[in-house]
């Protein structure tokens, strides 16, 4: 859908919101039977809930009666458009992933939608805006509450897909790339997972600097597409030793490695580093071997672990970073910079989320499957609403 459709259908339900309003405050009418039936069953909103770790069947669809928004002092109300589905979703099915919120519970850091209430407090956002929206959990559902502060308005030519496509990704490989990797002019970096979100968030951010060269691990299948959006150097690593494959081109090695596996893979990285170079852990993909949790894969990613002392670094002049956002929540300023200076670079063109496929949320096991099967280039996307072509 367009960005400016959606903008029609966004005045178009701020207006109906505002008439149901008026009406609502004029003369008492006896309600017809049919009426009554109508307020003896009150709408339902949908929303996803994770009731136990395990398999895609953990993961259920679920509805309550829909109720009066009241954002609470400094919240806004909003009804949701679209929502992001990360690898940190597919870890914390499984009962993978840190800092979860008691069982059950729905999941969901990010995604978009409308304003329709705001709370006391609230001058910065109004009914009917579109903002984009980063929380610890909580987005996969027709209607949420969220702190105003972990909200940012929509650029007019942005779509909702594209909105939930945006932040966590994009967020993660502009700090690693840029306040850890401080990636500069004539720079190597090497992409794991290249095909993924943050592969292909991070692809568009190595353009906006001159001559850097990128290694990128993906199937071969996806190898075309990457390569135009900005991959120098495709690698298959279901066929090839990536390592072997990055020292034929560059025998020194690279500068920065965005490390999204863990396990003997962050050694590995470490080693490809040139002097002053940096490897950055931001995730543990290799935990995840299917739908389960695999006790043996994670004793052997636990187990192949890297580990390095200050007297080791010390003479290598290499430096180990890592990052999580997840921890982030905190740091409303520091994330909100980021935040700006990525819509800034949207709004120039010099970056554009590309969305893999879009599922509504009858289909969240669909979705997951494609991404746990690494099946997707880009961004999987869920939204409330019927479902989309892919």
């Amino acid at each position: 859908m367009s960005a400016e459709r959606e903008v029609a259908e966004v005045a178009t339900v701020v207006a109906a919101a505002e008439a149901g309003a008026i009406e609502a405050a004029g003369d008492a009418q006896p309600p017809t039977a049919s009426e009554g039936a109508a307020a003896a069953s009150p709408p339902q909103l949908r929303y996803l809930v994770i009731t136990g770790f395990g398999g895609y069947d953990k993961v259920k669809l679920q509805s309550r009666p829909t109720a009066p928004p009241a954002p609470g002092p400094g919240q806004v109300t909003l009804r949701v458009r679209a929502c992001g589905l990360n690898f940190a979703d597919l870890m914390a099915r499984q009962g993978l992933y840190d800092r979860l919120p008691p069982l059950p519970y729905t999941p969901g850091m990010e995604g978009a939608g409308v304003v329709t209430a705001v709370g006391e407090g609230v001058n910065d956002r109004k009914v009917g805006d579109r903002v984009l929206v980063l929380i610890r959990s909580g987005m996969w559902q027709e209607e949420v509450t969220v702190p105003s502060a972990k909200t940012f308005l929509m650029p007019e030519a942005m779509t909702f897909e594209e909105a939930a496509a945006l932040l966590v990704n994009y967020i993660t490989a502009y700090m690693v790339l840029f306040d850890f990797g401080n990636l500069r002019p004539g720079q190597s970096v090497l992409i794991h997972m290249a095909a993924g979100g943050v592969g292909m968030a991070a692809l568009q951010l190595c353009r906006t600097v001159e001559n850097v060269t990128v290694f990128g691990t993906a199937s071969a299948s996806k190898h075309e597409l990457l390569k135009k959006n900005g991959l120098t150097y495709p690698i298959d690593y279901h066929t090839t030793d990536y390592v072997d494959e990055i020292k034929k081109i560059s025998p020194k090695g690279v500068d920065i490695v965005m490390d999204p596996l863990g396990g003997s893979d962050t050694a590995k990285g470490y080693n490809l580093l040139k002097p002053m170079g940096k490897t950055i852990i931001y995730g543990m993909a290799n935990l995840l071997t299917g739908p389960k949790r695999n006790l043996m894969a994670m004793a052997r990613t636990w187990w192949n672990q890297f580990s390095v002392t200050a007297l080791q670094l010390l003479p290598a002049n290499r430096a180990v970073c890592g990052f999580h956002l997840g921890y982030m929540d905190d740091e409303v300023e520091l994330v909100s910079g980021v935040v700006a200076r990525l819509l800034a670079l949207y709004n120039q063109g010099h970056i554009k989320p590309h969305i893999d496929s879009v599922w509504p949320f009858e289909k969240v096991a669909d979705a997951m499957r494609q991404m746990q099967e690494k099946k997707n280039v880009g961004k999987v996307i869920l939204v409330p609403g019927p479902e989309k072509e892919n």
